[in-house]
């Protein structure tokens, strides 16, 4: 229960909406119970009626009648007002439940865009997706329903028992007798039911992350025909699943019948003394009678109790896994406020990086620099470093030695999200949403600056215009999940064009042209040459056709700088860039004799 803790911020800030309907719950059942505490002085009425037969006069039975009818009135009267409360107490705390709902989703989604890039790495998609879903629901259940009916059992329980007792104490201590017995086995069951909810949200994430890397990668596991595998496995995953739920249906299904013979225990003791103290003459008729709707009150309410618990307990296991997400803070922060105009000069000081999940290293002792409007090529090995300068000027890692300088200042003194607002970044590992092409491009700039003529020149820009409007529906056309209904270059294209649209002081592109052949590349570089101009521009290839043009080139090798210089200064050093040049080009020829 400590884990709910938690959700008591929400109750606080919508603690009117939950008092209001503590009220009309405490309205309603006062009602319930006057009810039937009326009720028994109508059955009196009606014995009186009936043992008396015709020995009474007509006057005294018109009496018996008015007094019958206007019992009957305020027993209609006051179950009306009851049920009108009851649906007012729905109308308060379920609705309450929902706007709780609604506020962790937001919240909870808003924790993870500021969790770092390590964190995704960690945990599965899947699990991201299960949280935010299936365990805030449950947790919804616990404000809306569980609370509900826990408050509706508490003051059922506080009328009732008092109600009883007013009527007669010996009665009422025979007929609460098994409750003490209850109450022993709330707490030992609720304990079972809280681990193996836990057990099953675990499971289902499990579930979850799995059916999501099947579909996203349906293509792979077709092209070498493991989807009979894929579906073994998924069988397998949910026979857990359900030998999971299995185990905790049934220590809940021993919680309901277990209350329902408690309460069939207090029925028999309630006949039995109810039955002497009548015969002495201490107690009517009417009194049995209505401590039998007493504890029909009360059944209800208990034999909830088992369900309500299994609600709390799935509750807070579900609430433990949000917690655990919630407490996570971001490695990478933003330690100002401040949005300083930023021209583009970057310095990389002796800076090394080490991967902190693999705890591979990827750079090692690097310096470098480049002024505003200058362009910087980087090539290498697969493996040598590249994509990691890219990834720690968009601050997406931080430098574990060393220092990166924005205009002279650290980066981690500059305000991060007007960082990455002036960063246009063209990734190697495309992803386009399932949404229009126009869209795609656009996803870089608000909503107001959406502007028809800016997304197709960005178009143009990026060599991918005449592939836009060659579609039935040109830039509205929607692209399938991670632009899957596109070709790779068609997807890098769009992706260099989502990079320049938002016009930022420094471009990121990091080999988004390998999927294009050298005529489109060289289309696109002649366009980019120009919007580069007063730009400062990072070019991560493999390729010299890309790099060639560039102001300075630096070629990497297992982390480190091992050259770097003007095109034309490498290829006279004829070290390793001569050597990847001349093997480019005999490829080249081979490709094209």
């Amino acid at each position: 229960m400590k884990s709910l803790r938690y959700i008591n911020k929400y109750l606080f800030k919508y603690r009117f909406r939950l008092l209001l309907g503590v009220l009309f719950v405490g309205i309603s059942n006062y009602f319930a119970v006057r009810a039937i505490t009326i009720s028994g002085g109508a059955i009196d009425i009606v014995k009186d009626y009936i043992a008396k037969g015709n020995q009474q006069s007509a006057a005294d039975k018109a009496l018996l009648l008015h007094s019958l009818r206007d019992e009957f009135f305020l027993i209609i009267l006051w179950a009306i007002i009851s049920g009108v409360f009851l649906f007012l107490t729905r109308q308060t705390i379920i609705v309450l439940s929902r706007l709780i709902e609604y506020d962790m989703k937001n919240e909870v989604f808003e924790h993870y865009q500021k969790l770092d890039i390590s964190f995704y790495k960690r945990n599965s998609t899947g699990d991201l997706m299960n949280r935010i879903s299936e365990d805030i629901s449950r947790v919804r259940m616990y404000t809306g329903p569980a609370l509900m009916y826990i408050i509706n059992t508490l003051f059922s329980f506080v009328f009732t028992v008092y109600a009883m007792r007013s009527k007669d104490v010996t009665l009422a201590i025979g007929a609460l007798a098994p409750l003490p017995f209850l109450a022993i086995s709330i707490y030992y069951i609720s304990d079972k039911i809280y681990k193996k909810s836990t057990n099953v949200q675990e499971q289902l994430s499990s579930i979850t992350a799995f059916t999501q890397e099947a579909f996203s990668g349906i293509r792979v596991l077709k092209a070498y025909g493991r989807e009979t595998n894929s579906i073994h496995e998924f069988e397998s995953q949910s026979n857990e699943y359900k030998t999971r739920n299995m185990q905790l249906v049934k220590i809940e299904a021993m919680f309901q019948p277990f209350v329902v013979g408690l309460i069939g225990l207090s029925i028999i003791l309630t006949v039995y003394i109810g039955g002497i103290q009548y015969f002495k003459g201490i107690i009517s008729f009417g009194t049995i009678a209505t401590f039998f709707l007493f504890i029909n009150r009360l059944t209800w309410p208990f034999a909830s109790l088992g369900w309500v618990t299994s609600l709390i307990q799935r509750a807070a296991a579900s609430q433990t896994r949000i917690n655990e997400f919630l407490d996570t803070q971001p490695e990478i922060a933003s330690t100002s406020s401040v949005n300083d105009p930023i021209k583009g000069d970057i310095e990389f000081r002796n800076v090394s990086f080490t991967y902190p999940d693999s705890g591979i290293q990827a750079l090692n002792n690097v310096s470098f620099s480049i002024n505003h409007g200058q362009s910087l090529a980087i090539i290498g090995r697969t493996g040598s470093g590249k994509s990691t300068i890219a990834n720690l000027i968009g601050r997406l890692y931080d430098v574990d030695k060393g220092e990166l300088l924005i205009d002279n200042k650290n980066i981690k003194n500059i305000n991060l999200p007007y960082l990455r607002s002036q960063i246009g970044y063209a990734p190697q590992e495309v992803f386009l949403f399932s949404d229009s092409i126009s869209h795609n491009i656009a996803f870089s700039i608000d909503q107001e600056k959406h502007n028809e003529k800016a997304i197709e020149k960005a178009a143009v820009d990026a060599a991918i215009y005449s592939n836009i409007i060659s579609f039935p529906d040109t830039f509205q056309t929607v692209v399938g999940e991670r632009g899957i209904t596109l070709s790779g270059g068609q997807k890098q294209r769009i992706s260099i064009a989502r990079a320049i649209i938002k016009k930022p002081q420094i471009l990121l592109f990091d080999d988004c042209l390998s999927a294009v052949d050298t005529e489109t590349e060289e289309e696109i570089l002649n366009h980019l040459k120009r919007l580069m101009t007063d730009k400062t521009t990072l070019l991560i290839s493999h390729r010299i056709s890309t790099v060639k043009n560039a102001d300075k080139i630096l070629v990497l090798d297992k982390g480190e700088i091992v050259e770097q210089g003007s095109h034309k200064e490498l290829i006279d050093k004829q070290g390793t860039y001569f050597e990847l040049h001349k093997m480019q080009q005999l490829e080249k020829e081979q490709a094209n004799p």
